[in-house]
């Protein structure tokens, strides 16, 4: 079965490729969906971001990346995918996931299977990595390198 990951990856975060690691050895196939949050403030553009993550899961033969236009479940749908697959920090994100869970299984049909943060990567969130590198914050830990480089850069630090 395909599964789809989706996110904004503004930017990619170690924690973001545990999840789509340890989905990619419960699925035949990953697509991660690089979308846009009209909620969030982003820093890198959709082109950087799709690059970021190609760089970041080069290594999963299994792993293919996308960017999203429209609805989620349409992007599954179009993509031949038969679940979405999230990952969960705390529990603030399961309330929200299991509000979009149900939605998109009454859009479309399409299951959701909701994937723990691994204990490492649980605090890891994209908002903070932005934060603290705009701060001049070493974030080199939470991040691939690419990622790391590119922050640097746009922060100038």
């Amino acid at each position: 079965m395909k599964a789809v990951i989706s996110g904004s990856f503004d930017p990619i975060t170690r924690g973001h490729v545990d999840i789509i690691t340890r989905a990619a050895a419960l699925f035949d196939e990953i697509v991660v969906g690089v979308a846009v949050n009209s909620a969030k403030n982003g820093i890198f553009s959709m082109d950087e971001r799709v690059a970021f993550v190609r760089d970041a899961v080069a290594g999963l033969p299994e792993v293919e990346v996308a960017p999203v236009d429209g609805l989620l479940v349409d992007f599954c749908t179009a993509q031949g995918a038969g679940a979405i697959v999230r990952g969960l920090r705390f529990g603030g994100d399961f309330d929200y996931e299991l509000q979009m869970a149900h939605v998109n299984k009454a859009m479309s049909g399409i299951e959701t299977v909701l994937l723990p943060a691994g204990r490492e990567y649980g605090t890891i969130s994209s908002t903070i990595i932005r934060s603290a590198a705009g701060n001049g914050g070493d974030i080199s830990a939470f991040v691939p390198p690419m990622v790391a480089e590119a922050l640097r850069e746009r922060f100038g630090k």
